[in-house]
């Protein structure tokens, strides 16, 4: 399957339809699909949120500026598809329960799309494993996200795994200081030397 017809297969995956209908948001499937041949960077998050699904541009919110930051790039090289490429655990909104927390994405979005994305973005040379569904499909482990990050030189140079840069990880982020000491400064030097 060519790239586009991959792309234009995802963009209009209706797998879920039932699934989200049935989740305290009600809402129907709308895929973000965000790479393109030539990407060097992939960034595996876990899955949109509320507002990207509204924007169908993936990061649209603080947390992607904390990400950014955190990368040292900044949004017309963060966005430009065949630089980086965007690819999270589910390409759709999980939704949200009844107490308003985010649902877990989707296990049959991975299972179906990543491996045949995997094989078309050839050029990935650093890959972003952003949270615990990212680190737990890419590096086949069972370690907590702090585990998994504290022994990132492991996965280097071709994976990083980070937390989530949500602002509900502000505490993880104070208790754990060597990660804007260490591991930071490190990740933007991959990431320069990948863009390079």
């Amino acid at each position: 399957m060519s790239l586009n017809a991959l792309k234009s297969e995802l963009a209009s995956c209706a797998i879920c339809t039932s699934r989200f209908a049935a989740t305290h948001t009600r809402h129907a499937p709308r895929p973000v699909v965000w790479f393109d041949r030539g990407a060097r960077i992939l960034i595996a998050g876990q899955a949109p949120g509320a507002r990207v699904h509204e924007s169908g541009k993936p990061f649209t919110d603080p947390s992607g500026d904390r990400l950014r930051a955190w990368m040292g790039i900044g949004e017309d090289v963060f966005y430009d598809r065949s630089r980086v490429a965007i690819v999270p655990m589910a390409f759709c909104f999980p939704g949200y329960n009844a107490k308003g927390s985010d649902l877990p994405p989707p296990p049959v979005c991975a299972t179906t799309w990543r491996t045949p994305i995997a094989e078309a973005l050839a050029d990935v040379r650093l890959t972003l494993l952003i949270g615990g569904y990212a680190q737990k499909w890419h590096l086949r482990t069972k370690t907590t996200v702090t585990e998994t990050v504290e022994r990132r030189r492991d996965h280097a140079p071709r994976a990083v795994p980070l937390p989530h840069p949500s602002w509900r990880n502000n505490a993880w982020i104070k208790r754990n200081a060597w990660f804007e000491a260490e591991a930071l400064p490190a990740l933007k030097s991959a990431v320069r030397d990948v863009l390079r």
